[in-house]
């Protein structure tokens, strides 16, 4: 995990000036049990399919996985110089753990995987992302996913 110390003084006031949102504290919704949910992932390390249009810095937008995607076909562009790949390069579970939730799925841990997963840049302003987060979230619905596993890069 990359530190403030890490980076160099732009890097670090980029960071530091960051705004945060506040939101107001809503009551959890009730969820389902687990093994019979349906599990959409949403990943930012700046994931898309080779082919897809790259990643911009402060991207407030998202790019479509699907489950069946294969690895080969993969293209992560996280704009970060200080961004380590390698571990994405031996195995794309690292950041889009697809084969490990069916496998979930496949034992019955959870009741389904979605057909589609989501890919943000990381690094965005949170604020910058609202909009985005909620149209998405109006999709999650429309899938039938009860629960998303958030994979932070």
């Amino acid at each position: 995990m990359a530190r403030l110390t890490d980076f160099d003084d732009i890097g670090r006031d980029y960071y530091q000036s960051m705004a945060m949102p506040s939101f107001a504290t809503l009551r959890w919704a009730p969820a389902k049990p687990v093994h019979q949910s349906r599990i959409a992932m949403i990943s930012t390390a700046g994931l898309q399919r080779r082919g897809d249009r790259p990643f911009a810095v402060d991207s407030a937008d998202y790019r479509l996985l699907p489950g069946d995607v294969r690895a080969a076909d993969l293209v992560m562009s996280h704009i970060s110089t200080n961004f380590d790949r390698t571990g994405f390069q031996e195995d794309h579970n690292v950041v889009f753990p697809i084969d490990r939730l069916n496998e979930l799925a496949a034992d019955g841990v959870i009741g389904s995987v979605a057909s589609i997963h989501y890919s943000f840049m990381g690094a965005t302003p949170p604020a910058k992302l609202e909009a985005t987060a909620r149209a998405l979230a109006g999709l999650l619905k429309q899938d039938r996913v009860d629960a998303v596993l958030l994979v932070p890069v």
